[in-house]
């Protein structure tokens, strides 16, 4: 049989005082005698009395939970984010709900008006693809929130930020394919028109033009599903065939997904990797050391994105002054990369 719940009247009648004698003492309110505190505080523990977290949010007008927003939950690169997020939250007694948004500008709304109807302290977006055009969407959050990774090209003024600087990753990459002395470089980009997909396609350019190398439409290979996104993995499979048209010797893909399905694809067609042709992802999830080769990676902190966020959102609920955030990323080198062999 299970045991009811013990209550502040319970520990009141044990104590011989009032319900509101018990209630000020386990808040610590000094009209209690400290002593008296103390003593009501050990009955508490004794009678294992837990406190009602509905009651108490009702009070301090806090529910100790924050609304995480993510595109997908089955993408590793938002699991390692969400870790760094949990890192910070939980010693301070903070829950994460986590809803997905399936990069669905609607689906985002949805979710953050459902935590919204939660009473969450402050909400994290990730991929956020709200932007100064949607005013009517920015007056209904009226908690602090901090956007991961803004896809918006213009963010509104109103909320913090942290985000990876997307033209420095591409142009590590391919600078990194560049010192290997490959001159028909790729990009293998995703169909959607986000705006890391636009400043990683930038970032390429640049790097091309920086090095005196050629800019070849036929070297671009991007999904004309615009305004979707099928998996990433299909992508890279999907896409590859049209830069091995062009005859490039290096890949720079959008994502480490993106290249581990040009790396599928590879294998499928019988093509060595790095021997015919290198690769390079963009994120160092952790499956790109498990794949074969493994993969050369532009690495983003993920664990200190999710924990700048979080702590910046903590900053934010004690009304202190925070400063948005760009991380830099850095280049991995793994085994899907080599320099170019010279043909005899």
């Amino acid at each position: 049989m299970n045991k009811r719940r013990i209550s502040i009247e319970d520990i009141a009648r044990r104590a011989g005082v009032s319900h509101s004698t018990v209630s000020r003492a386990l808040r610590d309110n000094a009209l209690i005698s400290p002593k008296v505190r103390e003593e009501i505080k050990q009955l508490a523990q004794e009678m294992n009395y837990v406190p009602n977290a509905i009651a108490q949010s009702l009070q301090n007008k806090r529910t100790n939970t924050i609304g995480v927003v993510v595109t997908s939950i089955a993408d590793p690169f938002f699991a390692e984010v969400v870790d760094g997020i949990e890192q910070i939250a939980r010693p301070t007694g903070l829950s994460v709900l986590l809803s997905a948004s399936h990069r669905d500008f609607e689906q985002e709304i949805a979710a953050i008006n459902t935590f919204h109807r939660r009473r969450v302290d402050g909400i994290l977006v990730a991929d956020s693809r709200i932007s100064k055009q949607h005013t009517k969407q920015l007056t209904q959050i009226a908690v602090p929130t901090v956007l991961i990774n803004s896809q918006a090209e213009e963010q509104s003024e109103i909320f913090h930020s942290v985000a990876i600087d997307d033209r420095l990753g591409a142009r590590l990459a391919t600078d990194h394919l560049i010192s290997l002395g490959h001159t028909a470089i790729g990009y293998l980009g995703v169909g959607d028109r986000s705006r890391s997909n636009q400043q990683r396609l930038q970032g390429y350019r640049m790097a091309l033009a920086e090095a005196g190398l050629p800019q070849n439409p036929d070297w671009v290979a991007i999904s004309d599903q615009e305004n979707t996104r099928t998996s990433d993995v299909t992508t890279g499979q999907q896409m590859l065939s049209k830069l091995l048209a062009a005859e490039v010797t290096g890949i720079f893909c959008y994502n480490d997904m993106v290249a581990i399905g040009a790396l599928l694809a590879c294998q499928e067609l019988g093509i060595l990797v790095p021997r015919s042709l290198s690769l390079v992802g963009f994120d160092g999830i952790a499956l790109g050391c498990y794949v074969t080769p493994a993969l050369t990676t532009v690495s983003q902190p993920m664990l200190e994105i999710g924990g700048y966020a979080m702590q910046m959102l903590l900053d934010l609920l004690e009304e202190k002054t925070v400063e948005n955030r760009v991380l830099s990323p850095s280049l991995l080198q793994r085994s899907s990369s080599a320099a170019l062999r010279k043909s005899s």
